[in-house]
């Protein structure tokens, strides 16, 4: 079995306050609450706004060792750039934002396109060219970051190791056998999103790695998982993390993918509005002990 991170996307949310987290915790103190809870935070924030570099510094210590942050690419460069002209200094400027303050506890990048965002694969191959493959490589491209980032960047790194990058689509154009094509030739996981039917939730392997986005299972972002939905998400994971895949995965591709002897898996519970992702990650953490 590969190594399996089970958590939640983001970690502030004022509902949670008095259910998840104790009444007296200050809110300084919930990241290292939700930290202690469970082994891996996806950083949200990021995806809003550049962070600083303090930012990260802080999130690092205030972490125990082993813990994860996998890391939400800015929207700027999905969003309003869409993986289009002035792509490289957008994403030089993800890469000198601080994310290597967070050192050994950094993990998958996750990249979401938006619902409108249909299968381009001249703009989504040039884009996965871009991507750092290791930290010694994002330094290098966090190196040419823009002039308006000076003052608020960190470029140093303090070991090298693997980058990985995670793509999570929303439109049906995507149902291409050579989208998947180009994901494997690039080792670019795609996203295991459940939303309660409203966007494609394709799960063809592309990489060495799973990374699932659970949004809800019947109203997104709001409704939880029962036990049934949880054992049946608990015995996808054990296959995908045993080198395999379901046996009913929804796939894009009939092209298998490459055997392996395992699979890390991350998966991040985001039904955040009633209080449900800590909770579930928990639950489904206890199944797959």
């Amino acid at each position: 079995m590969g190594k399996i991170y089970i958590g939640i996307s983001g970690w502030r949310y004022r509902p949670w306050r008095g259910v998840f987290y104790p009444p007296d915790l200050a809110q300084a103190r919930e990241l290292e609450f939700a930290a202690r809870a469970l082994p891996t935070i996806e950083l949200n924030g990021s995806f809003y706004s550049l962070q600083r570099p303090s930012s990260y510094t802080a999130w690092y210590e205030a972490t125990p060792p082993g813990f994860v942050f996998s890391h939400k690419g800015n929207r700027y460069l999905t969003h309003i750039l869409r993986l289009g002209e002035g792509i490289e200094p957008a994403l030089a400027n993800v890469m000198a934002s601080g994310v290597f303050n967070l050192r050994e506890k950094l993990g998958p990048f996750l990249w979401q396109l938006p619902p409108n965002f249909r299968f381009d694969a001249e703009r989504l191959e040039h884009f996965f060219q871009l991507l750092p493959r290791d930290l010694r490589a994002a330094q290098t491209l966090a190196r040419r970051h823009e002039p308006r980032m000076n003052g608020r960047v960190a470029l140093d790194i303090d070991a090298n190791h693997k980058l990985r990058h995670a793509l999570e689509i929303r439109h049906e154009s995507f149902n291409d056998p050579a989208f998947v094509a180009l994901l494997r030739k690039y080792k670019v996981a795609l996203v295991v999103a459940d939303t309660a039917g409203k966007w494609p939730d394709y799960e063809d392997v592309t990489a060495d790695f799973m990374y699932l986005r659970l949004h809800g299972a019947e109203e997104l972002y709001a409704s939880g998982y029962d036990d049934a939905a949880l054992d049946g998400w608990a015995a996808r994971i054990r296959a995908w993390s045993a080198g395999g895949q379901p046996a009913d995965a929804k796939r894009v591709s009939d092209q298998e993918p490459p055997r392996r002897a395992s699979r890390d898996i991350y998966c991040y519970f985001d039904n955040d509005i009633k209080v449900r992702a800590p909770f579930d990650a928990q639950n489904l953490i206890a199944r797959l002990r």
